[in-house]
């Protein structure tokens, strides 16, 4: 019996004991899965940092790519000048300098920008077509007028002088003629960066003077071979547009003068087609001799 009680005793005591280390060895399994899980945070913690320190790296590494590749671009030299292939006659039309074809005619549009110098301009550009616009300076006093004078500027188009108000030059005074012309010029630069290379004289009228200011300002003195747009039997489309390319004036290197019209803006295409259709290619002012 003695031993019986001995016996319960020791199972009482290992019951205890076993319930003690289970108790035991569960918190420190929690405690160890506690450590593995903060452990597994951190190293994730550290991941994160690292991978976000190496996009830091990599969009630094891309914005200093970026920052070299717009100085070059802007430290890149300008494109050089094409050669000139025509120069202008007595007549006012072009002839080629070398061996460059003959069969070329050049398109002016005068009076720009007012209405419909921008849609002219866009109706051009759709068909590779060149042309030199004149611009007179009362149509670019407004931002209005400014902006449409960039946008004819951007789409390739040279910009020439018509003069500041498309006064007659031989009523004015050289004062009055200087302001005229390179007034007009000042203002054309400091909207559009480039001084014209083109003078045209209102009404063809030119004087000493004005001659001796184009020159001055390295500006082409240029009037035109042929127009009929001003013409009340030509203010129509179909009209103007059948003139242009059958007139009898029609030449090697024509100088053809149009203006920032409703009618002209719907003939231009027909004109470039036509004159195209007559194996006509377009003069490009670029290729034009002009004073250096």
């Amino acid at each position: 019996m003695k031993r019986l009680g001995i016996f319960l005793f020791l199972i009482v005591v290992l019951a205890a004991c076993g319930g003690v280390n289970g108790q035991d060895g569960g918190e420190e399994d929690q405690e160890k899965n506690k450590e593995q899980t903060n452990q597994e945070a951190d190293e994730k913690k550290d991941s994160a940092k690292e991978e976000k320190e190496e996009n830091k790296a990599e969009k630094e590494e891309k914005e200093e790519k970026s920052e070299k590749s717009e100085e070059a671009a802007g430290e890149a030299s300008p494109e050089e000048p094409k050669e000139a292939q025509y120069q202008i006659t007595g007549n006012w039309s072009f002839e080629p300098i070398n061996d460059a074809d003959s069969k070329v005619a050049l398109l002016t549009i005068d009076d720009a920008p007012d209405e419909y110098g921008v849609e002219m301009a866009e109706t051009l550009k759709a068909a590779d077509a060149p042309a030199i616009f004149f611009v007179n300076g009362h149509f670019i006093d407004s931002e209005e007028g400014k902006e449409k004078l960039k946008k004819i500027h951007e789409m390739g188009f040279p910009i020439g002088n018509h003069t500041m108000t498309h006064a007659s030059l031989t009523d004015l005074s050289q004062e009055e003629q200087k302001e005229e012309i390179v007034g007009l010029n000042d203002k054309i630069e400091e909207i559009t960066g480039e001084r014209p290379k083109f003078f045209r004289a209102p009404f063809g009228q030119n004087t000493d003077y004005s001659k001796q200011l184009a020159a001055e300002e390295k500006m082409l003195l240029m009037n035109w071979t042929y127009g009929y747009d001003w013409n009340e039997e030509y203010m129509d489309a179909d009209n103007l547009a059948d003139i242009m390319v059958n007139t009898e004036l029609l030449g090697n290197g024509a100088n053809l003068l149009m203006h920032d019209r409703e009618w002209t803006k719907e003939a231009l295409d027909d004109i470039v087609k036509g004159l195209r259709s007559k194996g006509y290619d377009l003069l490009d002012p670029a290729v034009i001799k002009t004073p250096k």
